[in-house]
């Protein structure tokens, strides 16, 4: 998201909690130095999820946290952000059946349902988009390109972090990159075990989205919401339908072109709604990806029941979203 205030009560920020976190972050600093030092070096690949925002990318990180293949940032390890090796140990400690002693922390439940709001999961163990521990080696903190300041992200620490999480769970590390997602081939070349899951969605039906979104989100459809493409000053000024369609053509063009240019194994594209009528087509392709990587999953996911891919309303071929469409594909 971005950083803006004015949002409705229901998606303010609890103040309270980001003091309490700030308070714990400087009390586990020495701590989370301290594991980094002893973690061992891990060669599992990281998985990274990008695309428009609203387009699908929160149920696919719900899908593949629900294989079991994966680790990932859970709503649990989000409160650790600046100490992420130090809080993947105290999340297996309490949710991990390995180290279970009777029914003490029955309470923490080892499931993953493909429910969310507006990217928000619910539950200790779902997914979460851990936006601040991204923030804490980028020179940003909103979803944008970094350009000419890509020489001020700290990859040393990225892949320190990235790599001591993975050790930890012993699992391939699955999370959302939107925060790189304008920046793919610097961030490609510099974290070359990584592979990208760049999930769209029909574009109109994207944009419809994003419009509940920002509606949702600050009670006006005029405030920008979340990811800011390269083409952000330019479209600030238009209508907000106009601007929501160039943030989702613009961010799916820009994602595209980059991922073109990686090795096949490096990148996959999927569909969003041929992944709701088949994710098992999905899991069969992430599977041959990762078999490039020397990192071998199941030859199925558990669960292969189909999504219902959700449109807000009928497409209409003269309504203004595709009258804006048609502009920006002229």
């Amino acid at each position: 998201m971005s950083m803006r205030s004015g949002r409705t009560p229901r998606y303010a920020r609890n103040t309270r909690l980001e003091g309490l976190l700030e308070e714990l972050s400087g009390l586990l600093a020495p701590a989370e130095k301290a594991a980094l030092d002893l973690a061992p070096s891990s060669e599992k690949p990281t998985v990274l999820v990008v695309g428009a925002p609203r387009s699908g990318t929160t149920l696919m990180t719900q899908w593949l946290a629900a294989s079991g293949a994966f680790a990932y940032p859970t709503n649990m390890l989000s409160r650790f952000f600046m100490a992420p090796a130090v809080g993947a140990r105290i999340q297996q400690l309490l949710t991990d059946p390995r180290f279970a002693h009777g029914d003490e922390l029955a309470g923490f439940a080892d499931q993953v349902d493909f429910q969310s709001n507006l990217g928000k999961t619910k539950g200790p163990l779902a997914p979460n988009e851990f936006w601040y521990f991204w923030r804490r080696f980028l020179p940003t903190v909103d979803i944008e390109r970094i350009g000419e300041r890509i020489n001020e992200v700290d990859f040393d620490g990225l892949r320190q972090s990235l790599a001591a999480m993975a050790a930890v769970f012993e699992k391939p590390l699955m999370m959302k990159g939107m925060m790189l997602q304008y920046d793919l081939g610097a961030f490609a070349e510099r974290l070359p075990n990584t592979l990208f899951i760049h999930v769209e969605r029909d574009a109109p039906a994207n944009v419809r989205s994003l419009l509940d979104a920002r509606e949702r989100f600050f009670g006006d459809t005029s405030s920008w919401y979340s990811a800011k493409p390269p083409e952000y000053e330019a479209l600030v000024g238009l209508p907000p339908v106009n601007q929501v369609a160039g943030q989702v053509v613009h961010t799916n063009r820009h994602i595209a072109q980059a991922l073109d240019s990686l090795p096949f194994h490096r990148s996959l594209h999927v569909q969003y709604e041929e992944f709701c009528q088949d994710p098992t087509t999905t899991w069969s392709k992430l599977a041959e990806r990762m078999c490039a990587f020397d990192e071998a999953i199941p030859a199925s996911h558990p669960d292969t029941t189909p999504f219902r891919a959700t449109r807000r309303a009928e497409p209409d071929a003269d309504g203004p979203i595709e009258n804006a469409l048609r502009t920006l594909n002229a």
